[in-house]
């Protein structure tokens, strides 16, 4: 199993961002230090929910500070960007990282009308113009001349340059919110990202993907390489005493939930936001859910169970909440200590 950590640290003082981006690149350092594989970064605007907001501009740094570790995006928020600038950002990160780039995309916040107010981008376009982004990210990624018209854009160019590193292409992941779309990446042989959630959910996920892949014209093979490019996420706090990891866990993410709720309350319009899907209310069924707590045993036979209904990456969020560093130090430690030589990679 490959293990990444989902960069998402919230600074819930706009005066502290700039303590909060430096810590977390210490953070990567760590992690990169550790042998751990993979950097998962996301993307939010205007309201300190994610410190560094630009996944794009923050990866170039981790490009040029680290050696090893993949660099993946989960996700951008796809609304918010130029696919053929995307496709060159991309390509270009790709060169200065070796070919350790992974593209994850979304349609964007659930939740957040003003990050797309604040863009000019109505909300209600966000779902429908994600799949004529990719294929045009896909197209540019072949090194051939685009023309391409539909009902968001209407484009042409004699090719992208550079090209990325790796061929044929960096991987393009889905992050899949609902079973339909995870099915639909599934028809269209495209790995997906699976969010924090029940396990047997997850199963099902996995289930519905891999048989979608069946269904097409897919060798045994090919469909084993996009089922080792599916990462699935999970929240973990790792302590010398499961009480201990509990409490450390439950409070990062009430105070995280709290500072999201109130983001929302301050920032989205007044009128209109009835449509908005309604955030994860904070419930000890829901922490249960998405987080993985205790000691290095209880962790490795949580991880263990995972495993079992066929997760081969798996990506953590350590940092829930703006904790202490320290906490997150070590809870890095202990999974590259105990944890991770249990799940060598295959």
């Amino acid at each position: 199993m490959r293990f990444g950590s989902w960069i998402f640290p919230i600074s819930q003082n706009s005066k502290n961002d700039g303590n909060v981006i430096d810590d977390t690149l210490t953070e990567i350092d760590r992690w990169e230090s550790l042998g751990f594989d993979a950097i998962w970064l996301s993307e939010h605007h205007f309201d300190g929910a994610t410190a560094y907001a630009d996944p794009v501009v923050f990866a170039g740094a981790i490009a040029q500070r680290t050696k090893n570790v993949t660099i993946g995006f989960a996700v951008v928020e796809m609304a918010l960007h130029h696919p053929v600038r995307l496709a060159a950002q991309v390509a270009l990160l790709d060169h200065l990282s070796k070919g350790r780039m992974m593209l994850g995309t979304g349609k964007g916040s659930a939740f957040n009308e003003y990050e797309y107010i604040g863009f000019g981008v109505p909300m209600s376009d966000a779902a429908d113009s994600i799949s004529e982004s990719e294929e045009i990210i896909l197209e540019a990624w072949t090194g051939k001349p685009v023309e391409y018209k539909g009902k968001y854009w209407d484009l042409a160019f004699p090719e992208l340059r550079p090209m990325p590193f790796q061929k044929p292409h960096p991987p393009l992941l889905r992050a899949c919110i609902s079973r339909e779309s995870t099915i639909e990446m599934g028809s269209k042989k495209r790995p997906v990202l699976i969010a924090a959630q029940e396990n047997h959910s997850i199963k099902d996920r996995l289930q519905v993907f891999t048989k979608a892949l069946e269904a097409t014209e897919t060798t045994e093979s090919e469909i084993e390489d996009i089922l080792d490019q599916v990462w699935v996420n999970k929240n973990i706090v790792v302590a010398e005493s499961r009480s201990e990891a509990e409490e450390i866990a439950f409070d990062g993410y009430t105070r995280e939930q709290a500072f999201f709720k109130a983001a929302r309350d301050k920032y989205n319009p007044k009128s209109g936001s009835e449509g908005l899907s309604k955030p994860r209310e904070i419930s000890k069924k829901d922490f249960d859910n998405i987080f993985i707590t205790g000691t290095p045993t209880d962790v490795a036979e949580q991880i263990s169970e995972l495993d079992s209904i066929g997760v081969k990456n798996l990506m953590m969020k350590i940092n829930t909440g703006e904790m202490d560093q320290s906490v997150v130090f070590r809870t890095m430690d202990l999974l590259a200590e105990h944890v991770k030589p249990l799940f060598p990679i295959e």
